[in-house]
């Protein structure tokens, strides 16, 4: 049976996605700062582990059963699947590249799914989305530029991040009207941490992390899971077209936290890629904004 939709409140929808976007940028420097020292595999899986543990302690004895409840397992498992996969080639390009900047390519991410909405929404892709994403992947050309100092490896793991995360998108979007939203957040929770535990022996070689690494480690989980939350609740609060172009908030936060914490800022190619990858997804959002309110004025 569906999950009822609460009443919008867009500007309570708004304030939780610029919240999710705060926390997912911590996420990112933090996860950063320690895949200097510990291996990703690692990471990934303490980011899961806490947040089933989180879900264990403080959802499950009031939902019970119907925490684990769903008509959709399969895609439940694929959606977990992809956002572990997200997790993990962020990661890998945090640790290869500039915060900002594998920030930046990661956000190809919505400019896919417009491209994936077509096959598995069915929604009509015009000649203006794909032109936002023909511009989205020359600002990815920018950043990535022959002779640059960006580290290539770092460029292909944060690609393929984005890929998974634009798999994650369209299947979130599929499922956020038919699934309470705890259940979607557990099952990202599950999946990642059996697959992540079942990984781990091969990982762990490294002696065990000092009390503040331990707390940094932790926040992983904190970060992710209290995010994606506050993702899936705004996205029941206010309609995507409104969110949406907020999302690019996110660069601000990653370039600064990146000259904050890291002591890196941009150089000029790089932040004329950013810049454009951001103008090409603000396009996109604004013209699927326009096109939602036609909708609803024609309806």
């Amino acid at each position: 049976m569906p999950f009822s939709p609460p009443v919008q409140h867009p500007l309570r929808g708004i304030a939780l996605f610029m919240l999710a976007l705060m926390l997912f940028a911590l996420l990112d420097a933090t996860s950063k700062h320690l895949t200097a020292t510990f291996a990703v595999p690692l990471l990934v899986w303490a980011r899961y582990a806490l947040h089933f543990v989180i879900m264990l302690v403080f959802v499950a004895p009031s939902m019970r059963s119907r925490l684990i409840r769903t008509d959709n397992l399969a895609l439940q498992i694929v959606r977990a699947l992809a956002l572990v996969g997200t997790t993990g080639f962020a990661m890998m390009a945090f640790r290869s590249m500039p915060l900002a900047e594998a920030t930046a390519v990661l956000f190809l991410a919505p400019l896919l799914v417009t491209l994936l909405a077509g096959p598995f929404l069915h929604e009509h892709i015009g000649a203006g989305r794909w032109a936002a994403a023909i511009v989205g992947f020359a600002g990815v050309l920018l950043i990535a530029r022959p002779g640059g100092a960006l580290n290539l490896a770092g460029i292909f793991w944060a690609l393929a991040g984005a890929a998974c995360y634009a798999v994650y998108q369209i299947l979130t979007r599929r499922l956020s009207h038919a699934e309470h939203p705890l259940t979607l957040l557990f099952y990202t929770a599950l999946v990642g941490t059996g697959v992540m535990s079942a990984a781990l022996p091969w990982f762990w070689t490294h002696a065990s992390p000092e009390p503040l690494q331990w707390l940094l480690i932790a926040s992983l989980g904190i970060y992710g899971g209290v995010g994606h939350f506050l993702l899936i609740r705004a996205f029941r609060l206010a309609p995507a077209s409104t969110l949406t172009p907020f999302t690019y908030v996110q660069l601000v936060w990653a370039a600064l936290l990146g000259w904050l914490v890291f002591g890196h800022v941009p150089d000029a190619l790089s932040a004329a890629g950013m810049t454009v990858i951001a103008a090409a997804g603000l396009w996109l959002a604004l013209g699927e904004r326009r096109s939602a309110t036609q909708a609803r004025a024609v309806g």
